[in-house]
């Protein structure tokens, strides 16, 4: 995740956005403060708007994504935390049995994300260590929680659904299985998988560093 550092605070080098500017760069791809506090009732602390006071992607690199990605303020709530929330919404799928997992109950940190909005291309029908090929040297793979996070927060902002009909392999592992998260009849799913299986559908989506 790309968390705010006194550190990165602090290099003259490092190209930041503002909140103004990167709202205007990403238009309805822009996922901030207000957004997360009016659908997911975050309630942001002084500490937490303090992390999230400065955007650490470059105009340049906004502009580069401002079709292809949501600029998303992430705060640290869980699977579980997002699912409570939303749950008359009907927006999640009954059948997973994840409860007591800790991906499911990982809150993680707060920063900004840069998460891509479609599959990859070319990572259908393809194995998890041959998807990893297809990364360049400034994406990773998401978790579980920032794509739901994403998923979920896109959707009530805008009405666009993203990854249709797709599982997206995330870096989260369960007793040796892959989770993926996918979006199918309008609704999240959250499945496990092997790492050498190949699917059409089983695809990979990235964040940016």
């Amino acid at each position: 995740m790309s968390t705010i550092s006194s550190e990165s605070v602090l290099n003259e080098n490092y190209e930041m956005s503002s909140h103004e500017t990167a709202c205007k760069i990403m238009g309805r791809n822009f996922f901030g403060i207000e957004a997360a506090a009016k659908h997911f009732g975050v309630n942001p602390t002084t500490r937490q708007f303090a992390a999230l006071a400065q955007i650490p992607f470059s105009e340049k690199t906004l502009n580069a994504c401002k079709d292809s990605h949501v600029l998303v303020a992430v705060f640290p709530l869980s699977i579980a935390n997002i699912y409570g929330t939303v749950q008359k919404l009907d927006l999640f799928h009954q059948e997973y049995n994840y409860e007591e997992a800790v991906f499911f109950q990982n809150k993680g940190e707060i920063g900004w994300q840069l998460v891509r909005k479609r599959p990859v291309n070319g990572s259908a029908s393809k194995t998890w260590s041959e998807q990893q090929t297809l990364l360049s040297n400034d994406e990773e793979i998401p978790t579980a929680r920032i794509l739901i996070y994403t998923i979920i927060g896109h959707y009530l902002a805008t009405k666009e659904r993203l990854f249709k009909e797709n599982y997206i392999r995330c870096v989260d592992l369960e007793s040796h299985f892959r989770i993926c998260v996918g979006v199918s009849l309008d609704k999240i799913h959250i499945r496990d998988c092997w790492d050498e299986d190949k699917y059409p559908t089983l695809r990979l989506a990235t964040v940016m560093k």
